[in-house]
């Protein structure tokens, strides 16, 4: 090929390997927010910085809880430890609690994260009202 021909193909290898050696950022996020959302059939719990960003989240459904064992204080529990421990790799120590719905795995789930080594700063209940007051269709 000549000489020409082996640099321009030396050069594109180099341009490859160049691109190839980015590495991705770790994350580091302090404080954030752990919203529980506790149905009368699941419990799912997501955790955020403070951006909304996810960090970690896990349901009941994924630790192989079915039909009715998906919504027993237990199964909260064990949610709640899965998404901490995920969360607590990213250096995450304390949470605003944001807790959704009816269920029974709201205080466990709450309790379980104060166990594992997160300081909780705030409880907010966001429980929409039910058969809230809805605007009437008036059709003309």
């Amino acid at each position: 090929m000549g000489r020409l021909g082996d640099l321009r193909i030396t050069e594109a290898r180099r341009a490859n390997v160049a691109v190839a050696k980015k590495k991705k950022e770790k994350k580091s996020v302090y404080e954030g927010n752990v919203y529980i959302q506790a149905t009368f059939n699941n419990t799912i719990i997501t955790i955020t910085d403070l951006n909304g960003n996810a960090i970690a989240w896990s349901s009941s459904g994924v630790h192989q809880f079915r039909g009715a064992k998906k919504s027993t204080p237990f199964a909260a529990q064990t949610v709640a430890e899965t998404a901490v421990q995920k969360a607590l790799t990213v250096g995450l120590r304390e949470v605003h609690v944001y807790v959704k719905g009816p269920g029974v795995g709201r205080e466990s789930a709450i309790r379980q994260l104060g166990a594992l080594g997160l300081k909780v700063k705030s409880i907010n209940d966001v429980t929409p009202a039910h058969l809230a007051m809805r605007a009437t269709n008036e059709g003309v």
